[in-house]
């Protein structure tokens, strides 16, 4: 896809590894100039001399960081008029009784915060320059109730602002949208599937019957932010393999039930038989 020139650099929060990563390797190749934003300097630092890009080390839990670090590369780079917000930190699964407010304000902060911020240091001055996008990311944990008390509800939190900051810069030339992936084949979720700490068997629950891969979620977010989605924004595109409309499934003997009378079209009978 030709690179447009009104938006010649992209910055990636989180972009170290996972989805982050994938999608700075995509927009590399589409034409982008990449600034990697990452608190991994070694990783973050590596993904960059890749994509003859540039790094800078940044920790959303401070506060004042990314303000300052906004205007720095806005300096040193040129101003950026595409911003990926990709970085989180991922939760276990306590309940209320368990979970600690340290852990609970730590992926708040990460998430939500976090993201605002960026939000709020980026899309500022795309506004005053009067053009520019934003992709969010969400996950399909913020569409529906999961056993993650603070990465769920900051999650529904993000697809919210994504649709203030839309309505709020639209007329600015500035557009924000909202990407949530299902569950994503990245290494993080690769290490807690080895450790027993989420169902090995998660991908049987999706439409397709698979996980999402890292560069299917990449390519819905440079879409978003390419000129094809010029009149889109405000939304939440989940990439989820059809995990959100298969999931409810399983309520009725999941997608391969064994059909019974009452599955049988009014007027007439039919044998059951096993869907395959």
């Amino acid at each position: 896809m030709r690179h447009d020139s009104k938006k010649p650099t992209l910055a990636i929060t989180g972009a170290a590894s996972g989805i982050g990563e994938a999608c700075a390797r995509l927009a590399y190749e589409q034409g982008w100039r990449i600034v990697i934003l990452d608190r991994d300097v070694e990783a973050g630092q590596k993904v960059a001399n890749e994509l003859s890009g540039v790094f800078y080390e940044l920790d959303l839990l401070r506060v004042d960081e990314l303000r300052t670090l906004a205007a720095r590369i806005d300096t040193e780079i040129g101003p950026v008029y595409g911003v990926i917000n990709s970085a989180g930190i991922s939760q276990p699964t306590d309940s209320p009784d368990e979970l600690s407010l340290e852990t609970w304000d730590a992926v708040q902060q990460t998430h939500l915060r976090g993201m605002y911020l960026s939000c709020a240091a980026f899309g500022t001055a795309m506004a005053k320059r009067g053009g520019g996008t934003i992709v969010n990311i969400s996950s399909v944990a913020g569409m529906r109730s999961a056993p993650l008390y603070s990465y769920a509800p900051a999650k529904a939190a993000i697809i919210s602002l994504t649709a203030c900051l839309a309505a709020e810069w639209g007329r600015d030339g500035v557009r924000v949208n909202c990407v949530s992936p299902g569950f994503t084949r990245t290494a993080r979720v690769e290490r807690r599937l080895k450790l027993g700490e989420r169902d090995p068997h998660v991908y049987s629950n999706s439409a397709m019957g698979r996980m999402v891969e890292p560069d299917e979620v990449a390519d819905a977010c440079l879409f978003l932010l390419s000129d094809a989605a010029s009149a889109i924004t405000g939304v939440n595109l989940p990439v989820d393999c059809g995990w959100l409309v298969s999931s409810s499934w399983d309520n009725f003997g999941g997608r391969h039930r064994v059909a019974t009378k009452t599955d049988a079209p009014a007027g007439g009978d039919r044998t059951a038989t096993q869907h395959s």
